[in-house]
């Protein structure tokens, strides 16, 4: 492939990740809860896990997720079952760093890093930070356009405020 094919094709797929990254951002902070799982394959994975616990490869995670149902059932129990204080969430995310510009398929996955800050807003309060890290993501093209397969969102605090109730 001439090298000005391989600058467009590696130009249009950091672009599709980043756009990715903006909608999801937006589909968490305008609280479309119900569309997050429609971020997601059906058989998806997502974590949330501390960056101690990753960086030794260990298994403990605040949140494991392991297919689009139980992306739904997450939703459902923070917007039905659980009482908590509300507040607003804003997602800022990096530019993505493509790690392996794979096929797109299940077998070959693009992967890709991007950092994220997540700050929250209580009514009536002041912004604080919430949450700092990376996500790590596997992204599949759909007939919808790229689909995490999986996204481990590594978090560098070691305490969480309160609790962990929205996605990050």
């Amino acid at each position: 492939m001439p090298v000005i094919d391989q600058d467009l094709h590696s130009l249009l797929l950091h672009h599709a990740v980043d756009r990715f990254n903006a909608a999801y951002a937006a589909t968490l902070d305008d609280r479309r809860f119900n569309e997050w799982p429609e971020c997601f394959v059906e058989d998806a994975r997502y974590k949330v896990q501390a960056r101690e616990n990753f960086d030794r490869g260990l298994p403990l995670a605040l949140l494991a997720l392991e297919s689009q149902g139980m992306l739904r059932d997450r939703i459902y129990g923070t917007s039905q079952t659980i009482y908590h204080g509300p507040y607003y969430t804003r997602h800022v995310v990096s530019p993505a760093r493509i790690t392996q510009a794979g096929a797109g398929t299940a077998d070959d996955p693009i992967r890709a890093e991007a950092n994220y800050a997540v700050f929250r807003t209580k009514p009536g309060g002041v912004s604080e930070v919430y949450n700092v890290g990376r996500y790590i993501d596997a992204f599949v093209n759909t007939d919808e356009g790229l689909k995490l397969q999986s996204r481990t969102c590594v978090y560098d605090s070691e305490m969480v405020l309160n609790s962990l109730i929205y996605p990050i």
